[in-house]
């Protein structure tokens, strides 16, 4: 007798199904799990073995071979443990098939029984929901598995619960779906005092989804301005905050079941390696740049960066997806993110005062500011420079507009770019000017004829190049929402340009 259970294997956020075939044979007595198990499935025949005898019950005296199917596929984590045991319960017959088979099943099992939870139950739930089959996770996780809607789920806390739910004399309760995560509960960017500059530029940042890198000494403000970006932007809609929650399941980061609303804001330390930074790994799990999808990626101290991690970033800024290659996996993950850079001046720091600045300026600030390669920066749409926060500006009572006033502007500018590209086919519309390609900027973005000659002026002698032209051009559409205004001026153009200067290093 071949017993069946379902269960899956991810690729990226992709879910694969795999056939869980447990035989029990005449034979010496052995356990054997094939079909390509990695490390941790092949130590699932003891964590099983442990469980089945919590249960007072012990393997039968026959060759017990497991197939997980189809055999060319890697099957890698501890999700495999339950349908393991499953398969194992129905070939003894203390199961019955036909009632398991309905179900997908995945958990980590512990020795006395109990069911741990795993990674990936929110894209398996979705999955499951799909193929029309129930679903059985672990109890910590029925809640995130209950977001898929109208998915049948059994959330048992231990192995024994769900024996005796299959036998009819313990009834598992549906699990309710779980929290969603506060929109805003950031810090408010009225805290901020002075850097009126700085904050236009968060505001025009916010509004269009463009990528920025700020430049200024240290201790004047440059992380503050970057904490209080997440709470400009709009909350996720509900697709997006299925799509993020799925990267942060399959990431294992999803708790409590919590569905997330608010865009995510990650900041490595610059001793990111490449894998860390964009995914990778022998287990080619998603980087910071996948987990801040639909948010933002603040990268402090920026040329502090390893060089490879900085350039593996050029691809995920102009894709939105990142693609891990390895021996035994090739993966894709989306990466559409905001990239927030705050950097010195120079290594001290200090290159604009004189009294402090040390004794190599101004070429140590050359050296230092050239360790951002010249695409990279050509990939960010804003340039500003952050100065230090006088005594006069300390003194100051708080601003009267802070991140709410703020949002709202930016709102309202994204409901317009919202309405703009309604017409846009699904697969082709962007969610904000920054992600425009030229041919729609063309129609969206085209300057009036003050506009357009200005423009011209300034990409001849500032040698830009046509990415470079273009993000100008995002800009200026972009300043032209926040105004309420349908067509981008030469005023629009001229506060785009001045948000430009010439790669680090090189003016």
């Amino acid at each position: 007798m071949v017993a069946r259970v379902a269960t899956v294997a991810f690729q990226g956020i992709d879910v694969v199904d795999v056939d869980v075939q447990v035989q029990t044979a005449t034979g010496l007595p052995a356990f054997q799990i094939v079909g390509l198990a990695d490390k941790a499935v092949a130590e699932s025949r003891e964590r099983v073995r442990a469980a089945l005898g919590a249960l007072g019950l012990a393997l039968p005296s026959k060759r017990i071979i497991v197939n997980l199917a189809p055999a060319d596929l890697l099957k890698e984590g501890s999700h495999f443990d339950l349908p393991i045991a499953l398969g194992l319960l129905v070939a003894m017959g203390v199961l019955p098939a036909e009632e398991v088979g309905h179900y997908l099943a995945l958990g980590e099992l512990s020795l006395d029984g109990r069911i741990a939870g795993v990674a990936g139950v929110l894209p398996a739930a979705i999955h499951a929901l799909a193929e029309d089959k129930g679903l059985i996770c672990p109890a910590v996780q029925g809640g995130e598995a209950a977001w898929a809607d109208g998915l049948e789920i059994l959330a048992p806390d231990g192995l024994l619960a769900l024996v005796n739910h299959f036998k009819g004399s313990q009834i598992l309760s549906t699990p309710r779906p779980g929290a969603v995560e506060d929109k805003r509960h950031g810090p408010d960017l009225r805290d901020v005092k002075g850097q009126e500059t700085a904050k236009r530029a968060l505001e025009i940042t916010a509004a269009g989804g463009h990528n920025m890198l700020m430049m200024g000494p240290p201790g004047s403000g440059k992380s503050m301005l970057a904490a209080r970006l997440p709470d400009l932007l709009p909350p996720l809609s509900p697709a997006e905050a299925l799509e993020v929650s799925m990267i942060h399941s399959v990431a294992g980061m999803l708790q409590d079941g919590k569905l997330l609303r608010r865009r995510p804001f990650r900041e490595p330390h610059h001793s990111a390696s490449l894998p860390s930074l964009t995914g990778g790994g022998h287990r080619a799990r998603p980087g910071e740049v996948s987990l801040a999808h639909l948010g933002v990626l603040f990268l402090d101290e920026l040329p502090e960066f390893a060089r490879p991690a900085l350039e593996a970033l050029r691809q995920p800024l102009e894709t939105g997806r990142v693609s891990i290659a390895r021996a035994n996996a090739h993966v894709t993950y989306p990466a559409r993110v905001q990239l927030i850079g705050a950097m010195n001046p120079c290594r001290c720091g200090h290159l604009a005062d004189p009294g402090l600045a040390c004794s190599r300026a101004p070429r140590c600030a050359a050296d230092y500011q050239s360790k951002i390669s010249g695409p990279l920066f050509d990939r960010i749409d804003i340039h500003i420079d952050v100065p230090a926060v006088s005594a006069a500006d300390l003194s100051l009572p708080p601003a009267r507009e802070g991140s709410a006033e703020v949002a709202a502007r930016v709102a309202a500018a994204r409901e317009r770019q919202r309405a703009r590209y309604a017409g846009v086919p699904k697969e082709e519309r962007p969610r904000s000017n920054a992600e425009a390609d030229g041919a729609l900027l063309d129609r969206v973005a085209t300057p009036d004829k003050a506009g357009r000659e200005l423009l011209a002026q300034a990409a001849e002698r500032m040698k830009l190049s046509a990415r470079a032209y273009h993000r100008v051009l995002r800009v200026a559409r972009t300043l032209a929402d926040l105004a309420g205004v349908e067509t981008v001026g030469r005023i629009h153009v001229a506060e785009a340009l001045s948000y430009r200067r010439i790669a680090p290093g090189r003016s």
